[in-house]
């Protein structure tokens, strides 16, 4: 049954609430593509994650806490890279035709740098910090990528000497800052221009990033990407790879990605006519969707590649270029439905003809994308199975805010009630990146588990961590 059809048992919910409406036995029902591979709800009622009860979680690790399902993550890891066929050896001896990079701006510490390390992947950085946390978990440099729009001198010459693998250059001060910092050096750092190719990609507007009017990237339609690679081939410091692309994030809408392959090409056939030069490589970045709620229909990695490369190797034989190496960055795609988190529910308000109110110990400071980005978001009691009727509930946090809302419309059991624990899945995926301590909440911390073992990865933060950095 549709929402709008639910009106009658609910309120007139409207437009209020989600596109369908669960039955008791609904509430239960864990669905697969929004939960990582191991998660299950045991004959008790509660769920398991890798083995373990997640209310034993719970009572070891305390709440809210990130919960990472290890198995789920490496699988991604190897379900990309099998798709893309990337074969590159560990020490790069033998190069594949397509890369996979982990963007790890999506959730990095050294225990996630340490798996894709293991599975087989490079990995994208995009500050000093990401960096550091990638070389002190021992990933080779020469499988990182350093992004980012305003590197700085000294960010730069830190990638530099560490020997990362590519930097994607993304203006003209950043080639001159490079161009200083390699030529005092004496070696030839390998770059990707990062074009602006004029995608408007389907989704929220503070994660598209292949339209003009935003700060990622050189221009196509404007020609500062061309006379940008140019000045790179004139002075012959760097060495040129090729063409970056990224349109966007949470991208369901492979057309776009076709459309920017074009375009990107093309500046390569322009590049082969202008200086006789074949870029060898192309970077269409990554933004690859997946499902937060029931209405999200995510591409497996086979389509992806299998769609991808067929776009580039069409758009090659049309131009009549040789087939450069393809790089993708997936990041939300891999660690987003590998992580949930679990909270404990405090108040529970309920407002007649309108919601249910939720509260949790948790909130904006731990998932700021639903007031950030609008972003949805499923949620299921994990503590217990209920046979009450659903009602409509938002689930919202502690916080002193009245956009703190973590869910903004689901159905959970009427009888939701303090002292239950609440699972959120999908947070993978920017959430504990994009932590922090409003109202001087400490951090939770993030718990792998795999085979009926669990371990912290990134401990909880206390307030003797706040109190470390206030020296008033």
């Amino acid at each position: 049954m549709r929402a709008h059809e639910a009106g009658a048992l609910h309120g007139d919910i409207g437009q209020r609430g989600p596109t369908w409406l669960r039955t008791p036995e609904d509430v239960n029902t864990l669905v697969p593509s929004l939960w990582a591979a191991t998660v299950r709800r045991g004959t008790a009622g509660a769920l398991a994650v890798g083995g373990l009860d997640v209310r034993d979680l719970a009572a070891r690790f305390g709440t809210p806490a990130y919960i990472l399902d290890e198995t789920d993550f490496r699988a991604r890891c190897r379900a990309f890279r099998t798709a893309f066929g990337d074969t590159t050896s560990p020490d790069h001896s033998a190069a594949s035709p397509t890369v996979v990079h982990y963007a790890g701006k999506a959730f990095l510490c050294k225990a996630v740098v340490r798996m894709v390390a293991e599975e087989g992947l490079s990995l994208d950085v995009c500050t000093s910090g990401e960096l550091a946390v990638a070389l002190a978990a021992g990933m080779p440099a020469d499988r990182i990528g350093f992004h980012g729009n305003n590197k700085s001198v000294s960010e730069l010459t830190r990638a530099v000497d560490a020997g990362v693998g590519r930097i994607i250059v993304d203006s003209v001060a950043e080639i001159e800052r490079l161009t200083t910092i390699a030529r005092a050096r004496g070696i030839r750092p390998a770059v990707l221009v990062r074009a602006t190719v004029g995608i408007e990609a389907h989704t929220h507007e503070y994660i598209a990033t292949a339209h003009e009017d935003q700060k990622f990237g050189l221009s196509l339609a404007g020609g500062a990407a061309t006379a940008a690679i140019e000045r790179i081939l004139t002075e012959g410091v760097l060495d040129l790879r090729g063409v970056h692309s990224h349109i966007g994030s949470q991208i369901f809408d492979t057309s776009a990605f076709e459309v920017s392959a074009r375009r990107a090409l093309g500046l390569h056939a322009q590049v082969r006519d202008q200086h006789g030069v074949e870029l060898p490589e192309i970077d269409l970045g990554g933004g690859f969707g997946i499902a937060y709620t029931t209405q999200d229909d995510p591409a497996p990695p086979q389509d992806l590649a299998r769609g991808l490369i067929k776009i580039v190797e069409q758009e090659c034989a049309a131009l009549d270029l040789a087939v450069p190496r393809l790089s993708i960055e997936p990041g939300r795609a891999i660690v987003g439905p590998a992580m949930f988190t679990l909270y404990e529910v405090g108040t529970v308000k309920d407002v007649d003809g309108i919601r249910t109110y939720v509260s949790v110990d948790g909130g904006m400071s731990d998932n700021i994308r639903t007031a950030l980005y609008d972003a949805a978001y499923s949620a299921t009691v994990a503590s217990r199975r209920s046979a009450a009727d659903p009602v409509l509930a938002r689930v919202v946090g502690k916080h002193c805010e009245a956009g703190d809302v973590v869910v903004k419309d689901e159905f959970l059991p009427g009888d939701v009630r303090p002292g239950d624990l609440l699972a959120v899945p999908g947070t993978g995926g920017y959430c504990r990146s994009m932590a922090s301590n409003y109202n001087h909440v400490p951090r939770p911390p993030v718990v792998a588990v795999a085979d009926g073992t669990a371990r912290v990865i990134v401990r909880r933060e206390s307030e003797d961590d706040l109190l470390a950095l206030d020296v008033g």
